[in-house]
């Protein structure tokens, strides 16, 4: 029997973020959420009344598609759109009651998450990985 043979770091990460992604993603679902719901929501929530090029920057997403995603929010009553005063080109969304309460909720799941995906972790090891994770992020992001 020869030596195990090791996967490649970046073949394990991509894989371990891939379940820990479809994970997350079930934990939102049971809530009745979705990731793109909550990262808007996220963003909402920490700046109250945000425009709408704002909030495409902060969840990563181009206009186009964060305008798809509002339209939903919109229909299922969680975010109000309405025109800036002061400059009409400019879309201010703010989220309604139902869209705290749905906020709320998606926070209660996400909470319940991440004490699911550190169980068994110490503080040290929670921040080796988070310093070996930045690491990794650092290696393949672009330099210049």
């Amino acid at each position: 029997m020869g030596p195990p043979t090791t996967e490649p770091i970046g073949l394990q990460l991509t894989r371990t973020a891939k379940a820990i992604s479809r994970a997350f993603d079930e934990a939102l679902g049971e809530v009745g959420g979705t990731l793109p719901t909550w990262l808007i929501l996220v963003s909402l929530k920490g700046q109250q009344h945000g425009a709408q090029r704002d909030i495409a920057a902060a969840v990563g997403v181009e206009g186009p598609t964060l305008t798809h995603h509002l339209n939903r929010l919109e229909d299922q009553g969680l975010v109000r759109r309405s025109r800036d005063p002061g400059n009409r080109r400019v879309q201010r969304v703010v989220l309604t009651q139902a869209g705290e309460a749905a906020f709320f909720r998606m926070l209660g799941a996400v909470q319940a998450f991440n004490r699911r995906l550190q169980a068994g972790l110490s503080e040290r090891q929670l921040t080796a990985l988070e310093q070996a994770l930045g690491r990794l992020r650092d290696n393949v992001l672009p330099t210049g």
